[in-house]
């Protein structure tokens, strides 16, 4: 593994202790992607560095968190959160991985991939956010208790409405798309000021699966029957999760609405959000997310009433059958411009997601399986060749054709990029259309 976790001017935030912390935790990682490319000492190496590497993240939280105390940091709590979240779970969750696996070269990148990239998005957002220059995303969530209760509630729940065995897989969902997928709001109140909402994304096997099978639907498609039993099906499950939050008695449910995918990301965007839970049931995913209290000034989308729920189920549907099947293309760069540039040149054809690092990039194509995947090859952290073996070990993923893209096409780095058998490369200095035609032949080729 070729990687090394280089320290960036951009990663200080300007307090001396704080920064020499990180740069500390960043060159122990770097020394443990050293010591995983020599197989003969990786394992021992492995367990002592990583080891190092959980003693001092520890002491750091600790020191971080004594530091935003001194200075009256108001977001001090949900910070110690997001600490105990990766010291109490995260941590633990790889440790056992790497323990069961035998610290085996995909575990140990695993690892590290995780860590890193947990370092860096920590140290850019939450961390930047204890001097003011950043704002934290998850500034607002439910405090711990009552985060933890309501993720009871909901586990239980699926399982006594489903009977289905199933976990909370992240506790602050972003809006990624996972499969086909329905996107419903249920706006609950109390009075005229006081507003709820809730977001539930259902995959949509997730309720041909459960709503479905015990309608006796058997078609596997989504239909206007479907559509109104999963709404009330939804209506009951959040009401008593509602139950089981006093702050919410006297609540009613005031408005409800089905919206496409780009007006529920719209809501990601723009909001910070009191709870955003993926979860998954083993049949499919959900999300369940809510932002109390607040109500939009222009609304979402038409509000769904007796007298029109016919029209706009069925409305929904037609959307929904109407909107192009596109092939899906993950493109994963480090790079914002090249990322950009890509969905631009492509979106008009093909369903474009876009990701910046490898670990995020496995982390999309668990939940959306893309047709083809874009890769950068040279990524800080967990390169274009860790993510490809990592795809490739996989049984559920070794199908899926990556190519890579290249800022360099000298002959040694061609041998290398050759040498991993992707399904391609493409230069990333080609012109426009050159690149979205090599795209469209690689499909047209794979279609005939």
């Amino acid at each position: 593994m070729e990687s090394q976790l280089a320290w960036r001017d951009e990663y200080n935030i300007g307090v001396d202790t704080i920064d020499r912390e990180h740069q500390r935790l960043f060159k122990i990682i770097s020394k443990l992607f050293a010591f995983s490319d020599e197989d003969k000492k990786s394992q021992w190496a492995c367990q002592e560095g990583i080891k190092y590497f959980k003693d001092h993240a520890v002491k750091h939280f600790a020191e971080e968190e004594k530091y935003m105390e001194s200075i009256g940091y108001a977001g001090l709590e949900v910070h110690r959160h997001l600490h105990e979240g990766f010291r109490n779970k995260t941590l633990p969750a790889l440790e056992k991985e790497l323990e069961e696996m035998d610290y085996c070269t995909n575990s140990v990148d695993h690892f590290l991939g995780v860590c890193a990239g947990w370092l860096i998005g920590h140290t850019l957002t939450e961390d930047r956010a204890i001097t003011g220059e950043g704002v934290s995303k998850w500034v607002e969530l439910l405090p711990e208790e009552e985060h933890e209760a309501l993720k009871k509630v909901i586990v239980q729940l699926v399982y006594d409405m489903f009977h289905l065995e199933s976990q909370v897989i992240s506790e602050t969902y972003s809006g990624e798309k996972f499969g086909k997928g329905v996107y419903y709001r249920l706006v609950y109140g109390a009075d005229q000021e006081e507003r709820c909402e809730i977001f539930l994304v259902f995959e949509e096997r997730l309720l041909i699966n459960t709503v479905g099978k015990v309608m006796g639907i058997e078609t596997g498609k989504l239909d206007a029957m479907l559509i109104n039993a999963a709404r009330f099906t939804a209506q009951q499950f959040v009401g008593r999760i509602i139950e089981h939050l006093p702050d919410m008695d006297g609540y009613e449910l005031k408005e409800e609405n089905l919206l496409t995918y780009e007006q529920f990301r719209d809501v990601f965007e723009k909001k910070n959000l009191q709870v955003s839970l993926l979860v998954d049931t083993g049949a499919g995913y959900f999300s369940y997310c809510a932002i109390a209290p607040h109500l939009l000034k222009k609304g979402v989308a038409v509000p769904i009433g007796a007298e029109n729920a016919v029209t706009e189920v069925e409305k929904y549907l037609m959307q929904k059958q109407e909107e192009p099947v596109k092939r899906k293309i993950l493109v994963v760069d480090d790079s914002i411009t090249i990322r950009q540039g890509m969905k631009n040149l492509l979106e008009e054809d093909y369903d474009v997601a876009m990701v910046d690092s490898g670990v995020a990039a496995i982390r999309c194509i668990i939940l959306d399986k893309p047709d083809l995947v874009l890769l950068d090859y040279e990524m800080p952290v967990c390169n274009g060749k860790q993510v490809l073996e990592m795809l490739r070990s996989e049984n559920s993923f070794a199908g899926i054709p990556v190519i890579f893209l290249t800022g360099r096409t000298d002959p040694e780095t061609v041998k290398n990029l050759i040498s991993m058998r992707p399904d391609g490369y493409l230069a990333k200095y080609l012109k426009p259309d050159e690149i979205k035609k090599k795209i469209d032949i690689f499909f047209e080729t794979r279609d005939s």
